[in-house]
């Protein structure tokens, strides 16, 4: 089978208008895929700069997978919160990127969305601290069959750091140029 290495790290988070931010973290494949080694779900510890408007994760990423196939091919899923000094936390980011389809050193800017308020009462809550709207389900990152029906608004970036290595594709006729 052929073979794809992913080791990196979730580097930070960029641009968010709320600060103490953690990352909820998930690589999702197809059918054809199987994990070899490694974790391909976690969450950051809460971090985040007073100087800055960041929050440094440096969260590793360790993942070796087999593929019979290059349908499904992998794809990162966040989920970007926030946490309150009553240790309250709501969705302010989700947000997806395909793995690259080359080997070597690769970053990737997750460009993140969520859910905007709907009315008056939904928007003073989410200003003073009382927490967002969140999906039920998480399907509706990647797939746009349902999300046409959400209103949303932009929301930060996730920078994420990758090397990936890949082997035995050549030997089933996949050739990356």
């Amino acid at each position: 089978m052929a073979e794809v290495h992913i080791i990196g790290q979730i580097l930070k988070a960029v641009d968010f208008e709320e600060p103490h931010l953690f990352c909820k973290w998930n690589l999702l494949s197809g059918n054809s895929w199987r994990l070899v080694q490694g974790e391909i779900q976690g969450q950051t510890a809460v971090c985040s700069h007073r100087l800055q408007n960041c929050a440094d994760f440096s969260q590793p990423l360790d993942v070796h997978l087999s593929a019979a196939a290059i349908q499904g091919w992998p794809r990162l899923l966040v989920e970007v919160y926030t946490v309150n000094l009553l240790q309250q936390c709501w969705p302010v980011g989700y947000g997806f990127a395909h793995m690259p389809a080359t080997a070597g050193q690769h970053r990737l800017e997750i460009n993140t969305w969520k859910i905007a308020p709907n009315s008056w009462w939904q928007r003073i809550k989410e200003n003073f601290g009382g927490g967002g709207a969140a999906l039920s389900k998480t399907d509706l990152l990647y797939s746009g069959v349902e999300r046409y029906k959400l209103r949303t608004r932009s929301s930060g970036k996730i920078i994420v750091e990758l090397n990936q290595i890949f082997r035995r594709f050549e030997d089933y006729g996949v050739e990356f140029k």
